[in-house]
């Protein structure tokens, strides 16, 4: 039996947080990541000092008070395919209590280190920003929840929706070395990301690889509910299993607040290739959060 890919994390079982991904376990640099699930009216309590924070409401509703502001949501979706994210941004120096306000609370955080202050703020699914991107079987939704420009020091939040089969993260793409044009414009940053999944059923999962054109990383994985990939380099395509449609959630940070990387050469030629669009994005709507 061959040994799991030390890229692959695992949930931890009848644990709070569920996952905890540092610089320090995963040897990287920049990026932290949580997920953590709460019963109603069950409290988490946090400081986030030196770093900004992100956080992605997977299932519920919450509210939160804080010495930046107060939030709290009122159509959080039953699921990840049940509707769009909230998502709310906050700034170094944030001292908050979260509240869990449905009988099960589930959310995912990331925070990297900040250099400077930006004002905190909460996006609701109506002003989140949604694309349908790729073509043919490599059609996917992205709901941008952080997106570039959104003002904040580094971190990029987007959940990606991809259809039973469908490709995803393809043409197969990397952003593993800093890469700037004649005028400063930020070619390809250097950013660390995880893959956070989830599934309509238990047994469904998805296929990943992650390699770099030398072979010195060349790992293919296969994540099921709940699970993390860790891209610490390389190039990360990534393919739906037949019958089920996948989700996941991606943070990244590094160098740049950006969405630049670099193309696998073979493959570039399939971006002109596309044709049509597939019919069964969108996946989720915000219009489904009040349903």
């Amino acid at each position: 039996m061959s040994k799991q890919s030390h890229l692959l994390v695992k949930p931890k079982k009848d644990a709070q947080p569920y996952h905890s991904i540092s610089p320090e376990s995963a040897k990287w640099n920049y990026l932290s990541f949580e997920a953590r699930q709460l019963d109603k009216n069950e409290l988490w309590e946090h400081q986030t000092q030196e770093n900004e924070l992100v956080i992605v409401l997977l299932s519920g509703n919450f509210k939160v008070d804080s010495n930046m502001g107060d939030w709290e949501t009122k159509n959080g979706r039953k699921d990840v395919f049940s509707g769009v994210a909230h998502t709310l941004y906050l700034p170094k120096n944030t001292d908050f209590t979260l509240t869990a306000l449905s009988e099960k609370l589930d959310i995912a955080y990331g925070w990297c280190k900040a250099q400077h202050d930006f004002p905190a703020k909460f996006v609701t699914p109506e002003e989140t920003p949604v694309v349908i991107f790729g073509g043919d079987n490599a059609t996917r939704q992205f709901n941008d929840l952080i997106p570039p420009g959104f003002g904040c020091n580094s971190i990029v939040v987007r959940e990606v929706y991809t259809p039973s089969g469908n490709w995803s993260s393809f043409p197969a793409h990397k952003h593993d070395e800093r890469i700037l044009a004649e005028d400063g414009t930020v070619l390809e940053p250097i950013q660390e990301e995880t893959y956070f999944y989830k599934f309509q059923k238990p047994e469904a999962y998805a296929i990943q690889q992650v390699y770099t054109k030398d072979s010195s990383l060349d790992e293919i994985v296969r994540p099921r509910h709940n699970d993390v990939v860790m891209i610490p380099r390389g190039f990360h395509p990534v393919v739906a299993e037949h019958g089920f449609h996948c989700y996941y959630l991606n943070f990244l940070a590094g160098t740049d607040q950006c969405l630049a990387n670099t193309t696998d050469p073979d493959h570039e030629w399939i971006y002109g290739s596309w044709t049509s669009k597939d019919s069964r994005l969108p996946l989720v709507t915000a219009e489904m959060n009040n349903q």
